[in-house]
């Protein structure tokens, strides 16, 4: 069975609040570095994700992770609950990758008084308006995440615990990959989580496995789809783009600071997988 330590989930609230529309919740392509989760009180709408459609439902809660591609579709009354959160930085693999998650759940009586009470003790936490550019920018999210960190420690400990729960029922019913019964990828993706920041190359993965490189690659590509190398790059880019929404390092820096020698590559590497270089995300976003 895998065991994660409950510390190694660093749950940090952006935000929290109510919503009512009207047929207006109509907004495409969205992806953040944060995940969301929403509680359905009262009317319908649908969340398109890569792979499925969801008719979202009365008394129901929804997550989408973090950097996920989606959208979503509203024709009538839909009211919901919301809350944003992001993981601190940290060296553990993501629980999404160790678990299949499932994207709706059914909704207790106290998740939503849970809700409720997050709404009443953060009321400046909720958001200026439903449109994803007015607050998944730099300045908002930095607004964000520097109220979080004002919070006083007891403050702080009550709401990763209230997120910690919410999140709970979505883990109840989450089953482990069938990678993770393989020692030898859990191996090497800890430590390539590890070592984010650093430069990894393939030797040194195969070593840590004690298999061949080529037989790395061959399955760890066969588990997730891409290589190892791949696999490392993509989580580069994913922690970059948290940075330069986050900090005020310079695109140089940034590449630097998460193990690319060469930021011309960086910058190369960020267009391919985000479709656009690490200034225009950024610039886009202020």
């Amino acid at each position: 069975m895998i065991q994660i330590p409950i510390e190694s989930l660093n749950l940090q609230m952006l935000n929290v609040g109510f919503a009512h529309h009207d047929g207006d919740w109509n907004w495409q392509q969205v992806s953040s570095p944060f995940t969301r989760i929403y509680l359905v009180t009262e009317g319908r709408a649908r969340l398109h994700l890569t792979d499925m459609v969801l008719d979202l439902r009365q008394g129901h809660m929804y997550i989408v992770p973090a950097y996920t591609m989606h959208s979503y579709e509203c024709h009538g009354l839909f009211c919901h609950y919301y809350l944003h959160f992001y993981e601190g930085f940290k060296n553990e693999t993501n629980v999404f990758e160790m678990f299949d998650i499932p994207v709706e759940t059914d909704a207790s009586d106290v998740c939503r008084r849970l809700f409720e009470q997050m709404c009443l003790d953060y009321p400046d936490a909720q958001l200026p308006e439903s449109d994803p550019q007015a607050y998944d920018n730099t300045t908002s999210f930095t607004d964000y995440v520097q109220r979080y960190n004002r919070l006083p420690l007891w403050q702080k400990m009550r709401l990763r615990g209230t997120m910690l729960l919410l999140f709970s029922h979505f883990m109840q019913q989450a089953t482990p990959r069938v990678w993770t019964n393989d020692e030898r990828l859990m191996k090497v993706l800890a430590y390539a989580n590890k070592h984010i920041h650093e430069e990894i190359d393939m030797d040194h993965l195969a070593s840590v496995a004690c298999i061949t490189k080529y037989y790395l690659i061959r399955r760890f590509k066969q588990e997730f789809g891409l290589t190892p190398m791949h696999y490392i790059i993509k989580k580069k880019i994913e922690r970059s783009q948290l940075l330069l929404l986050t900090s005020d390092k310079t695109v140089k820096e940034v590449a630097y600071s998460i193990g690319f020698n060469d930021h011309s590559y960086f910058i190369r590497q960020f267009k391919k997988i985000v479709g656009t270089t690490p200034l225009a995300y950024r610039q886009t976003r202020r």
